[in-house]
């Protein structure tokens, strides 16, 4: 039941992200997008749930569940943030990362098809996972963030100011706000989620990711810190929050 909870999730990604770039080739913004992202959220909280009563736990235990709730965390930010600041062309681009993470988990067998029982944990192991994987999700927001603002600095260093893109891009004023506060937003759920991996039980496992996320969140820190103290261009903020991200994404998909 809950891989075609999974399946209809992603599908409505695909089809958000399809809907809206025809519409920007199109030249207009499309509202249908945040509908979409809706239905895909919908199913998300349904294939969640489900598996989370399966595993007794929050469902990151294994690669599969862990690439679907950042998925979660992206829409639910999207939905929390796009809309409220007038973002409508970030669903195009949260979309295909969204169906990306979930077809992933789902054609490459990284969800288990037979969860197992995990038993009692310690409420600090859930704190630490959900806020952990809450971060990641504003953080890669903020990397599409920045992503939007580099195709928009790009169209306006090449005069190419005609397109349907560069007519459905917010103002640059717009999306670096909107970056810098997913970035705080996000740096700050990670503090709460390495303060409470202190806090768990020491296994090795445990003991490695709480110190790679502090290496993560020095990273964006320090880019923040920078930011405040000293400022920088839209463009360096842009690609420091994408690079950081990916570079994140990598290190953790190796330990």
């Amino acid at each position: 039941m809950e891989h075609w909870l999974l399946v209809c999730a992603t599908l409505f990604a695909v089809s958000g992200g399809t809907w809206g770039m025809i519409a920007v080739h199109r030249g207009f913004r499309s509202r249908w997008t945040v509908a979409w992202m809706l239905g895909a959220l919908l199913c998300q909280f349904g294939f969640l749930g489900l598996r989370g009563q399966i595993r007794g736990a929050c469902p990151v235990h294994d690669l599969g569940e862990t690439l679907v709730f950042l998925a979660w965390a992206l829409t639910l930010f999207y939905l929390l943030i796009g809309p409220a600041y007038r973002l409508s062309l970030l669903g195009v681009f949260t979309a295909p990362m969204v169906a990306g993470l979930q077809g992933g988990a789902l054609l490459f067998g990284w969800l288990g098809p037979a969860p197992t029982w995990v038993g009692e944990v310690s409420q600090y192991h859930a704190l630490h996972s959900a806020t952990s994987m809450l971060a990641y999700g504003a953080l890669g927001l903020a990397a599409i963030s920045g992503t939007m603002f580099l195709v928009l600095d790009h169209q306006l260093k090449d005069q190419v100011l005609r397109s349907g893109l560069f007519r459905s891009l917010p103002p640059v004023r717009t999306l670096l706000g909107s970056l810098e506060r997913l970035l705080w937003l996000g740096t700050g759920l990670l503090t709460v989620g390495i303060a409470a991996g202190f806090l768990m039980p020491r296994t090795t496992q445990a003991h490695t990711h709480t110190l790679v996320a502090m290496a993560v969140w020095a990273c964006y820190a320090a880019l923040l810190a920078v930011k405040s103290v000293r400022g920088l261009t839209g463009r360096k903020l842009a690609l420091s929050a994408v690079g950081i991200f990916v570079l994140s994404l990598l290190v953790f998909a190796s330990v």
